[in-house]
């Protein structure tokens, strides 16, 4: 018996890394799991993949960005399963990473319309979903970026810090129609895209990747960086 047996599950950005180990575990714990992002390929691979290890899945074309996306990706659900029990907003833009007095802020203003407005389009439109049901559960995906600031990650940072804000009035707001509101901040995530960029580090710095990563895990508490697999089990929880 799983956790989430008979509850139906969405996961926005559902392609590699985080998005897809996030839509794994919620099948392995019995959820129906709709993976849902823009590139159809990537989706119907995954939602074959989540099926292949013994959950339904549906593969859902969706672009958080377009209202009108949102609320087909939703309603898509809601016809095939009859409910929408859990959504989790892990679709992002990663910013442009350049410093602020030589930045574009239309470019900021695009990574906050994916990040901030584009997650609140389709939570708000999920959270009704809920509301009307009595229950429900949202998971906000944002980032150590909140909250810790660094240079060249301005328009993420910004976006990620409103976001962290909106999820606590979502919260707050939503609570008394039986829906709950988190937020996860995952620092570094290890993995391919991270290596590279530890790897890039490195050469900048004359010293190897191994003592690169070493010197980024020693700020955490554990000494590590944890892989895509373990954030999605805090998700779950």
């Amino acid at each position: 018996m799983g956790l989430l047996d008979e509850k139906v599950a969405l996961v926005s950005g559902a392609g590699p890394g985080l998005g897809r180990d996030i839509a794994l575990a919620l099948g392995r714990e019995g959820a129906t799991v709709a993976v849902a992002a823009r590139t159809e390929k990537k989706v119907r691979a995954l939602a074959a993949e989540v099926e292949a290890r013994g959950a339904r899945a549906l593969a859902v074309q969706l672009d958080i960005t377009d209202p009108d996306s949102c609320r087909s990706a939703v309603a898509e659900v809601v016809a095939a399963f009859g409910r929408l029990d859990v959504l989790v907003d892990n679709a992002f833009h990663d910013g442009d990473h350049t410093r602020f007095l030589d930045a574009d802020l239309d470019r900021w203003r695009h990574t906050m319309e994916v990040n901030l407005f584009g997650t609140l389009q389709l939570t708000q439109v999920a959270a009704r979903q809920m509301a009307d049901q009595g229950d429900g559960r949202v998971v906000v995906i944002n980032s150590m970026s909140a909250v810790r600031i660094r240079p060249r990650f301005g328009a993420y940072t910004a976006s990620k810090a409103a976001l962290a804000a909106a999820t606590k009035v979502l919260a707050a707001e939503l609570g008394e129609h039986g829906v709950r509101v988190n937020g996860v901040h995952p620092g570094y995530i290890w993995g391919d895209s991270v290596e590279m960029y530890f790897d890039h580090l490195a050469r900048k710095k004359g010293i190897t990747p191994e003592e690169q990563y070493r010197e980024v895990a020693a700020e955490t508490a554990l000494g590590y960086l944890p892989p895509s697999a373990e954030i999605a089990e805090a998700v779950v929880f």
